[in-house]
């Protein structure tokens, strides 16, 4: 997440923390959350908009159980540490590529990777490894467990 340079407003905030969980599953859910907190839709999407701009949210949208929607996979990188910046940049180029992170290990740089079916998921792993001139380790899912990635934010 990127540090803002400026100090957020109480509805930026608000917006950030109190809406985690719980997205409302209706046709116009920015609609709930904006009456929520007493402004428009536009104002809401254009907020949100603006702290993805701004480096302060990678992404907003759902979270479905592994291989319910789809298919996907966690694959990890053994990134020489000089390029690790520039690695993880190539990598969060593809739209399939919903977070990565470092690690502490040859593999350094996991990621998970979510596609339409097998075939689109093969074909990214390969684009990714053309990319990089780097060849993923895929990690397929065993078993599965929740975990629950929301947490209070604290404001300074």
């Amino acid at each position: 997440m990127g540090t803002p340079e400026r100090q957020l407003s109480s509805i930026e905030q608000r917006l950030l923390n109190d809406f985690q969980h719980d997205m409302p599953l209706e046709p116009r859910p920015f609609a709930r959350l904006a009456d929520s907190l007493g402004v428009t839709e536009q104002q809401v999407l254009s907020l949100l908009s603006r702290l993805q701009d701004e480096g302060v949210v990678s992404r907003v949208g759902p979270v479905f159980r592994p291989n319910r929607v789809g298919v996907s996979t966690l694959a990890a990188l053994a990134v020489p540490p000089a390029r690790l910046t520039e690695v993880a940049e190539q990598v969060n180029a593809f739209v399939e590529v919903n977070h990565n992170y470092e690690r502490e290990h040859e593999f350094n740089l996991w990621f998970v990777v979510t596609a339409p079916d097998t075939r689109h998921l093969r074909g990214v792993l390969d684009e990714i490894a053309r990319a990089t001139d780097l060849e993923p380790l895929e990690l397929p899912m065993l078993e599965d467990y929740f975990i629950d990635l929301g947490f209070p934010l604290q404001w300074a």
